[in-house]
């Protein structure tokens, strides 16, 4: 068997786009996924390009509402008691990031991300085929009261600060836009530039197939252990490459650890449940902001899931959790039928400053890192794909990757 020239570890949203930027600077690559493509949460996610989310979660605002949020275990923040210890060391890395100055550096290197991906997702998707895949249906994020309108002004400020279009809407008018919202909203804030997929599963589907036309392999195989060998590297001393792209979502943390890397990503549960297209007459995404979900116009039906359950990758599903946000949502828009959906659980890979890793490994330069996206790897894969791809064939960056290098830690 050939040697390629970069092995892929992860087939999800950004693995296949990166192995695909790769193939673009004519490298030979092969793609190694534990499930298959579009097993984790790429296909299970709520299909947004959130491009005006610079915001971090790792934030002053977070930090008030997470003990209110913490009290229901159904609600938008949960810790399981028997998981708190696991976790604790997490937490206090998380707090730490939302001081004012660090969510200011955030804020900044999460901007300059998402601008980066805002600018490459269209031509990605015309050079891959697949631009009859995106839709610009926009967000609407209701508010049921005067105080938590002014409670989100920092934010929709901060948007504003870099160029984000939005408009803050009165009752009547957001009836225009989504008719059905329940009385209890009072108005609402509409972002335009708030994308989505058709559906990202069949998207990260779709990259997969791109990537085998074009010559790639894909192969299953569980990666335990990488190490360098020579002018390459070994993966569990069955394949060797010239470069390994580590991007295999929520386990990435665990292979990494081969290479003397320990990198605190933990795991954010998240939930959904996907309902038949004519549950709902939904006309733009919606994001329930002080309830933590959203509901989500896919071409295979409406998304209702959000929420972060930080119980780590062994424990079962709790799908109580997407029940609850199914009876909001019901609660929230009357309309809805409830019935018929199918219920999921994914894992989203996060670092407790917010921001990705993308870099080198500490063991050298042939190893690629590039994962931790949490709630947004659709939303910056394009970024994540050119980066990768720069950063591969010894190229500058396109931005300053200093902010994510896997030993900011």
């Amino acid at each position: 068997m050939s040697q390629p020239d970069v092995i892929v570890i992860g087939a999800g949203v950004i693995g296949l786009s990166s192995a695909l930027a790769l193939q673009a600077r004519g490298l030979s690559v092969t793609v190694l996924d534990r499930e298959g493509p579009a097993a984790g949460a790429s296909a299970g996610n709520a299909s947004c390009f959130a491009f005006s989310e610079i915001t971090p979660l790792a934030s002053p605002a977070t930090l008030l509402k997470a003990p209110s949020w913490l009290m229901d275990p159904l609600g938008p923040l949960s810790v399981p008691p028997a998981y708190a210890w696991r976790i604790a060391p997490w937490m206090a890395r998380f707090a730490a990031a939302a001081l004012p100055h660090r969510v200011r550096r955030s804020t900044e290197a999460q901007t300059a991300l998402i601008d980066l991906a805002r600018a490459e997702l269209e031509p990605f998707l015309a050079a891959n085929g697949h631009g009859n895949l995106l839709r610009k249906y926009g967000n609407l994020q209701p508010f049921e009261t005067e105080a938590e309108f002014r409670a989100a002004q920092p934010v929709w400020e901060a948007r504003a600060r870099h160029g984000f279009e939005f408009r803050h809407l009165t009752r009547d008018e957001m009836d225009e836009i989504q008719p059905g919202l329940a009385p209890r909203f009072i108005g609402g804030t509409f972002t335009p530039a708030y994308w989505s997929i058709s559906d990202p599963k069949t998207y990260t589907l779709a990259l997969a197939e791109r990537f085998t036309e074009r010559g790639g392999s894909i192969e299953r195989a569980e990666v335990a252990a990488l190490r360098l060998d020579g002018d390459g590297v070994r993966i569990d001393d069955t394949r060797r490459a010239g470069h390994v792209v580590l991007a295999a979502g929520a386990f990435s943390h665990r292979i990494a650890r081969s290479l003397g890397d320990r990198i605190p990503l933990e795991t954010e549960r998240g939930y959904n449940t996907t309902l038949p297209p004519e549950a709902l007459d939904l006309r733009v995404q919606i994001t329930f902001a002080g309830h933590g979900f959203m509901v989500t116009k896919l071409d295979s039906g409406i998304r209702v899931g959000g929420a972060v359950e930080l119980g780590g990758l062994d424990a079962p599903p709790n799908f109580r959790r997407a029940q609850a946000m199914l009876e909001k949502a019901k609660s929230f828009l009357p309309d809805l039928k409830p019935e018929g959906g199918r219920q999921w659980m994914g894992f989203r890979p996060s670092l407790p400053d917010t921001l990705p890793v993308i870099g080198p490994s500490r063991a050298g330069p042939r190893v690629t890192y590039a994962f931790g996206n949490g709630h947004l790897g659709l939303t910056q894969s394009a970024a994540m794909a050119r980066l990768v791809a720069d950063l591969v064939t010894g190229q500058p960056a396109a931005i300053d990757l200093s902010p994510f290098s896997p030993q900011r830690f």
